[in-house]
């Protein structure tokens, strides 16, 4: 549970969005909470409830974005969805209880892989003790293999007065000096080019796919588990290389050691109390019954989702999963529609509103310089690989940020997606040459951006096929 204050959430999303403070004063108090949730006696825990969002803004603007940051931010299991996916087939569409199900398979890759990361190294020690035993097994099971062994290792045994007890030991003693030998070789990649006999299991199941209807997403899942069941691992013998070995070992190991029942129950209880579902579109489903045509769906979509927000409990193949306290941030930018559209249940389980602003020339030239992920400085790294450095004079960014607002304005406003396709226009012969162009320094400056751009902002149809 993330123990940051408001305005060090705040702080941390203005690291990648620009603007839009509204909305990052909305998740930070959401985000704070929660924790501030889990402080309150237990008797009232249960009954306080998220305060879920919906986000109003056009296209482009960092809706999305300040969702996605938000949940990496807490570690949170994030998951996005689209409110229309519901409505694409017939007047049914996908089944909503699946974005619960999509949550919990997620909240459990992320639970594994930091059970995962916990016993990596546990596991790349069992792994190294059964390489060293491939190439060099026990006593009891050495044969003439072990002569293949191609290292300049003294093996000699001196017996001196015949006695067996003797001879005994000093085997044991060599084979386990021979074995630190070998284990300092295997450490220091001295073994790498050597192959083992590796047996790999592989598990042998009918190919199965099912077109699944409402309510049976998980139906395919399933099957596949059942036959998985019914025809067991088998395992297949491999001549493989030693780093690849231990890579294979080590997967194997980490697999065992992890406790599959103990990930189920902390993704579980992840998804209940962290868990963000951000579904956007939501304009799209907004809008009373007109009795007719695709929109009679809309409402029963609405009806659909309302049980899952006000807090239900669903069905997934790790266990029931309850949804009264996941965070849910709506999206759309509400052209035609509007929020009190939305039918009145699904209207009070969002009860913050925030409006997010339209982007223009001074949010694009911060947009493209300022933040961490900014446009500029990926490019910049992209073309470093090429052993070439891109100056972008201040002029050229403001009249790159220029050309951005004038297309959107001229044809549809995307936001800030405009200015990756600006970019990519603007740095096209650089990009296809670099490989050509050995160390050199390129200055975009106002006069490249125009020589770049300009037919295309002049002719207003081109723009809109081009740009």
């Amino acid at each position: 549970m993330s123990i940051f204050t408001p305005k060090e959430i705040v702080a941390e999303l203005d690291k990648y969005i620009i603007g839009q403070n509204n909305a990052k004063r909305a998740v930070a108090i959401a985000l704070r909470n929660r924790w501030r949730r889990q402080q309150v006696p237990e008797e009232l825990r249960d009954e306080i409830a998220p305060k879920n969002i919906i986000m109003i803004g056009p296209t482009g603007v960092g809706k999305t974005e300040i969702a996605r940051r938000l949940a990496k931010l807490a570690q949170s299991p994030f998951l996005k969805v689209e409110a229309s996916k519901f409505t694409e087939v017939g007047y049914v569409g996908r089944d909503v209880e699946s974005m619960i199900r999509d949550l919990t398979e997620l909240a459990i890759g992320m639970v594994k892989n930091e059970e995962r990361e916990k016993v990596r190294g546990k596991a790349k020690e069992i792994a190294e003790e059964r390489i060293l035993d491939l190439l060099l097994p026990p006593q009891k099971e050495m044969t003439d293999a072990e002569e293949d062994i191609d290292i300049d290792i003294d093996m000699e045994i001196d017996i001196e007065d015949g006695s067996l007890a003797k001879v005994e030991r000093k085997i044991e003693r060599d084979q386990s000096g021979t074995r630190e030998k070998l284990r300092k070789l295997l450490r220091k990649g001295k073994l790498d080019d050597r192959f083992v006999d590796l047996e790999v299991s592989q598990r042998s199941a009918p190919v199965i796919e099912v077109f699944s209807a409402y309510g049976m997403e998980e139906m395919d899942i399933n099957l596949k588990d059942v036959f998985s069941n019914l025809f067991p691992a088998q395992t297949k013998r491999t001549k493989v290389k030693i780093p690849d070995a231990l890579n294979i070992v080590s997967q194997e190991e980490e697999q065992r050691l992890i406790d599959m029942e103990n990930v189920t129950k902390l993704a579980i209880e992840r998804v209940e109390h962290s868990g963000i579902i951000f579904i956007d579109e939501i304009d799209k489903v907004a809008g009373r019954e007109s009795g007719h045509g695709p929109d009679v769906s809309r409402e029963g979509v609405q009806r659909d989702i309302l049980p899952i927000v006000e807090g239900t409990t669903v069905t997934t193949k790790y266990g029931m999963v309850k949804t009264d306290h996941i965070l849910f941030i709506a999206a759309g930018a509400f052209h035609i529609s509007k929020p009190s559209d939305l039918i009145p249940e699904l209207q009070g389980r969002f009860p913050i509103r925030v409006g997010l602003d339209s982007l223009g020339k001074e949010e694009f030239i911060r947009i493209l310089t300022e933040p961490r992920n900014a446009l500029i400085k990926q490019y910049t790294a992209l073309m470093k690989t090429e052993d070439l450095d891109i100056v972008y004079r201040d002029e050229a960014v403001a009249e790159i940020a220029e050309i951005a607002t004038l297309v959107n304005d001229r044809t549809e406003n995307i936001g800030a997606r405009r200015l990756h396709t600006i970019m990519e226009k603007l740095l096209d012969d650089i990009s296809f040459d670099a490989p050509d162009l050995d160390d050199i320094e390129i200055v975009i400056d106002p006069d490249y951006v125009k020589e770049k751009l300009s037919e295309f902002v002049k002719d207003e149809d081109l723009s809109r096929y081009i740009l």
